[in-house]
């Protein structure tokens, strides 16, 4: 005996651990989720940009440069021509003037320029890759909620099948057992062999119904590991959830949205502005730089100097593209505006429908507990022979349509309380 209650409680072990809860759906999707994984990819590659952007503004830049250019002339210089591959100078002659050409090119240099004074230049460019960032975080936060709400949503039809299939059986069960008490009965010419054939007929539209709510089910849960990019096909039974109302928050989290749009556009006029900051740059060079091939041994040497860059005048593209700003700055605040007035009002209009699908729901549940009541008074009648069938299977009809009617109103209040969650976060 006791080595059966151990296999029993090993059974009941097993069969909770092949239950699957929200959370094990909604975790799944966050981590299969491609915009998510986007989101984060996108926030590492912020962070490359930002050491890019430090080597750019603060670090040496050094190169090689290498210049070969062949320019000959035929000179009829003292009456007597020549071709002159590298001339070191010709006053009559054929070919490309000195003057453009210098008469050859031979260089090969090493060249190193160094930023000055671009502290405010990195600064300003790593703010705007830090609200850049940020954006990213948020839409990774944004997108799990949204997340959360599509699969809470697809757990609850499901869970709605589950219940129909539960109760679809429970029917058929119902019908099995009172079509062999009917048996009998109409063996003893208590009831005649019609009754029997019309419990028959109840009977194989449950067995449908059956099939019909089993199908559903394993249809709507096969959505849900696609929604959730799990890799299965296995039908396994979902757990019970009662999903309650959120307290109310003071800040909510989507706002945070228009405030980092608002820093977006104040860093990007800020980048656009530097340039109309002073640049500076210190440059220096080494190497080969030549003209004339026979003097080419003694033309190594170094050069160094700094370059200055200041715009000051371009038409006042600084003062509209600050009004432009003000402009998108005026749009972001009006969107945020316009969010927390929708808002308020959506979040007031679901209050008020689940107010009326909890009392509904209250009605539901009693008329089932009425018409249990009922089936069972109407199971001593039956085997005294004082009940029609057809008013069996009529009770029984009506009791379907109230149990599927609970089963709807049950999922809806479902459905409604994580809609006002998902608002109001």
């Amino acid at each position: 005996m006791q080595k059966l209650i151990l296999a029993l409680l090993l059974l009941a072990t097993n069969i909770c651990f092949a239950q699957n809860n929200l959370s094990y759906y909604t975790t799944a999707a966050k981590q299969n989720s491609p915009l998510i994984n986007d989101n984060k990819n996108q926030s590492k590659a912020n962070q490359l940009d930002a050491e890019r952007l430090k080597a750019l503004y603060t670090k040496p830049q050094i190169g090689v440069t290498a210049n070969y250019l062949f320019s000959p002339i035929i000179s009829t210089d003292n009456n007597k021509t020549s071709f002159e591959p590298n001339s070191n100078g010709a006053t009559n002659y054929y070919g490309y003037d000195f003057a453009a050409t210098n008469g050859g090119t031979y260089q090969a240099l090493l060249n190193v320029t160094q930023p000055l004074f671009n502290g405010q230049r990195y600064k300003t460019a790593s703010e705007q890759l830090t609200v850049t960032s940020q954006i990213n975080q948020n839409n990774s936060k944004l997108t799990e909620h949204d997340i959360e709400k599509i699969v809470t949503d697809q757990y609850i039809l499901c869970l709605q099948d589950n219940k129909q299939t539960d109760y679809a059986e429970a029917m058929v069960k119902l019908l099995e057992d009172q079509k062999d008490v009917l048996k009998k009965l109409v063996e003893s010419s208590i009831y005649k062999q019609s009754d029997l054939t019309l419990l028959n007929i109840e009977h194989q539209n449950y067995l449908a119904q059956l099939t019909n709510f089993k199908a559903t089910y394993r249809r709507d849960l096969m959505d849900l590991n696609i929604l959730c990019g799990i890799n299965d096909t296995a039908l396994v039974q979902l757990q019970n959830t009662n999903l309650t109302l959120n307290s109310t928050v003071s800040n909510s989290m989507f706002l945070e949205k228009y405030h980092l749009d608002s820093l977006n556009l104040i860093a990007q006029q800020k980048a656009f502005e530097l340039k109309y900051k002073p640049q500076v740059s210190l440059f220096a060079n080494t190497g080969l730089n030549a003209v004339y091939a026979p003097t080419i041994p003694k033309r190594f040497g170094i050069s160094a100097g700094l370059t200055f860059t200041y715009n000051f005048f371009d038409g006042n593209q600084k003062s509209i593209n600050r009004n432009k700003t003000q402009v998108l700055e005026q749009s972001v605040s009006f969107y945020k505006s316009n969010f927390i007035t929708q808002n308020t009002v959506r979040k007031s209009k679901i209050l008020t429908e689940l107010q009326s699908y909890t009392d509904r729901i209250s009605i539901a549940e009693q008329q089932l507990k009425d018409y249990k009541v009922l089936l069972n008074s109407y199971k001593k009648e039956i085997l005294s022979g004082q009940l029609s069938i057809i008013n069996y299977t009529m009770v029984l009809k009506n009791m379907a349509t109230a149990q599927r009617d609970y089963t709807l109103l049950f999922s809806q209040q479902q459905s409604l309380i994580n809609a006002y969650n998902y608002w109001n976060w």
